[in-house]
């Protein structure tokens, strides 16, 4: 299969050209446009309990759209819910990859997606939690929101990110997840609440806007906020 991207930095589109008869699996909503003949069908890829612990601890949906391409060959475009960069990796059996919640797109047959749990103190903070885990052999596209940014760590090389400006990482980087600063009045103080530190070697894709803030500023503004902004826009909401 042969991926291109276009648009990118700012509004990637991911282009899977494919040859007769193959299929490439799609996060359920991402396809923006496919060529004549393509066959979709959607379905709770791996059963039931496999959908639903990837659609409820995941983020992501319950149902993935599987595309096949006739005979003579076709294409599909996906393209992510936020305005941002699109990358393609190609994953192998000795190198998996981890991808955040929300950010996968789609890959090849030959990759398998499935649930991990990224360890329990994730519980205990809006941002991480469980993510994501590429394995196999083939190609896999994956989104972020704004520009994607890319690190390469050499061995024992350490790199701290907030949880919310994670998007990827090689299965070879070992993660820890941690409190920014210690204690509850900290926290508030610093606006900081979970950080993943990084250890090489490997690489880790990070994204410059995170989307959890994204979502308190529209929560803030829509709650008719005392800011001029958050008054105006409750208010024309209002009048909907």
């Amino acid at each position: 299969m042969e991926i291109t991207t276009r648009h990118t930095p700012a509004y990637g589109v991911a282009r899977l050209q494919m040859q007769g008869g193959e299929a490439a699996r799609v996060e359920s909503g991402a396809m923006m446009a496919m060529s004549a003949g393509v066959e979709l069908r959607s379905r709770a890829e791996g059963g039931v309990m496999k959908s639903l612990k990837r659609a409820a601890l995941g983020g992501e949906s319950f149902f993935v759209s599987t595309y096949t391409a006739p005979a003579q060959g076709g294409f599909v475009d996906v393209a992510a819910r936020l305005p941002g960069d699109i990358t393609v990796h190609q994953v192998s059996p000795d190198s998996a990859l981890f991808i955040s919640k929300g950010s996968w797109l789609a890959n090849e047959q030959t990759v398998e997606i499935d649930t991990k749990w990224g360890g329990f103190r994730n519980l205990f903070g809006s941002e991480g939690g469980f993510i994501l885990r590429a394995a196999g052999s083939g190609q896999v596209v994956f989104s972020c929101y704004g520009a994607l940014e890319v690190w390469n760590l050499e061995a024992g090389q350490h790199f701290t990110v907030d949880t919310g400006h994670m998007v990827a990482y090689t299965e070879s980087i070992t993660m820890q997840i941690r409190q920014a600063s210690g204690g509850l009045v900290q926290t508030v103080k610093s606006g900081e609440g979970l950080v993943f530190d990084f250890t090489g070697p490997g690489r880790v894709w990070t994204q410059t806007r995170n989307p959890n803030e994204l979502l308190g500023w529209i929560s803030a503004a829509v709650g008719g906020g005392s800011g001029p902004s958050g008054g105006a826009l409750g208010g024309l909401l209002g009048r909907q």
